[in-house]
């Protein structure tokens, strides 16, 4: 029997114990620390060779060259034509639905003109050249490949590097063709911090990337984290979580294999329950217990349900969006009637599913918006990655002389009154100048 920690908003110790339910350890291991230093600094410092080096070491490959570890686009395009009808269908399909949607993020140069005719505005470029972690070996997720890649590629990102481990050289068919399917550049059959750190300082044979993003372990979290700066990064995410605000509508059945969906992805992970009828959550908790032992992945499920999943019962559902704020989850299901209703009480949530109908698996594969969102309540604060993540905007200035003179005594004054000299002067110079 999973043993799921029941709570309600008439508790009187409800916000404490909310409060211990939210909390997340995410100090990080002094050791996958101390690791992942080393493995940063040597890879910068002999390039190919270290990388070469640890990848005998972790993935069993025993390459002299690093272009052993790499792969040809023909080999890319071969695992898509091999790949049973069926899969190869699902992924043109998902790939087709993620590009339109993020098509329509794509953002635009501006400008205008002011009375004076100061020209004010603000180009937008693409980066030059980004690189993709994906997880490998028995975690391989093409998904995760099309959510990362293809917002790149909308954003107009020339060049895709692709770092995938591939242990004891096993290659994923389906990995492969998803970067077939998203045109990725180039292949490398590397993982762990030795990969992130090839991207990030660049080797003899990997180039040096703008931004690093994808999915991968404590090693590799630790080594984004610690490459931020030199590089860009997505975002360093926690564990999987979802949140089902239910009025009782749902059946029971359904609500408690959603609840699983997140769950099964590590002992981590957490599921939340919260709706205002009680008996409702009882009936979810009964489904629960009868499905739970059909799961091939039962054990992590009920692991990550007992240490980190809970069912809430809340007065009505003003008071369920409400407490939804204060969780700011990754996947926030609106399992109600008239979820449009209540949608703008939400403020905080990586992604919103509305209605009964709408899974939170079929998010993270097909429904267009990215996969890769917010954990561990950043979404207060950061969003789900898109082509913005790929975009950057610089300022577009041009002052003529009417301008120049008016701007000119503004900017003096105040460049005056923080003590910079220089500042003043390179305005004041043209002051009552004419020209264009």
């Amino acid at each position: 029997m999973a043993r799921l920690r029941r709570l309600s908003t008439a508790q009187a110790d409800f916000d404490a114990r909310l409060a211990e339910l939210l909390a997340f350890e995410s100090a990080q291991d002094s050791q996958v620390e101390a690791t992942v230093a080393a493995i940063l600094a040597d890879v910068k410092r002999r390039g190919d060779a270290a990388v070469l080096e640890y990848t005998r070491r972790f993935d069993g490959i025993d390459a002299r060259t690093m272009s052993e570890l790499e792969l040809p686009t023909k080999r890319l395009e071969e695992a898509l034509t091999r790949l049973p009808a069926e899969q190869r269908d699902a992924l043109t399909q998902a790939a087709a639905r993620i590009r339109a949607y993020h098509e329509r993020q794509v953002q635009s140069s501006w400008s205008y003109t002011d009375g004076e005719g100061t020209l004010l505005g603000q180009q937008v470029t693409p980066l030059d050249r980004v690189g993709l972690y994906v997880p490998g070996g028995k975690a391989a997720y093409p998904s995760s490949v099309l959510m990362n890649a293809l917002p790149a590629k909308v954003a107009g990102v020339p060049e895709l590097v692709m770092v995938v481990p591939m242990p004891r050289g096993e290659q994923n068919e389906l990995v492969l063709a998803a970067a077939a399917i998203a045109g990725v550049s180039r292949v490398f059959t590397i993982g762990g911090a030795q990969a992130v750190a090839a991207l990030a300082y660049g080797t003899e044979t990997i180039p040096q990337v703008d931004k690093i993003v994808g999915p991968g372990n404590a090693y590799v979290a630790a080594a984004k984290r610690r490459v931020f700066g030199v590089v860009g990064i997505d975002m360093v995410a926690g564990p999987s979580e979802i949140l089902v605000v239910c009025d009782g509508s749902t059946a029971p059945d359904w609500i408690a294999m959603d609840l699983f969906s997140q769950a099964e992805h590590d002992e981590l992970a957490q599921a939340i329950l919260v709706s205002p009828d009680a008996a409702y959550i009882e009936a979810v908790a009964a489904s629960i217990e009868r499905l739970l032992p059909q799961m091939e992945r039962q054990a992590v499920i009920r692991a990550a349900l007992e240490r980190r999943g809970a069912l809430i019962t809340v007065r009505d559902l003003d008071e369920a969006c409400a407490i939804a704020n204060r969780i700011a989850p990754e996947h926030l299901e609106l399992s109600v009637e008239d979820p449009e209703r209540w949608l703008p009480k939400i403020r905080h949530a990586g992604a919103i599913f509305l209605g009964k109908y709408t899974s939170e698996a079929l998010g993270d594969y097909c429904a267009g918006p990215n996969h890769v969102l917010p954990t561990s309540r950043t979404a207060r604060f950061s969003s789900p990655l898109g082509v913005y993540d790929f975009q950057k905007r610089s300022s577009v200035i041009r002052v003529r002389a009417a301008g120049a003179s008016r701007l000119g005594r503004i900017a003096a004054t105040l460049a005056r009154g923080e003590g910079l000299q220089a500042h003043a002067r390179s305005a004041e110079l043209r002051v009552g100048e004419e020209g264009d």
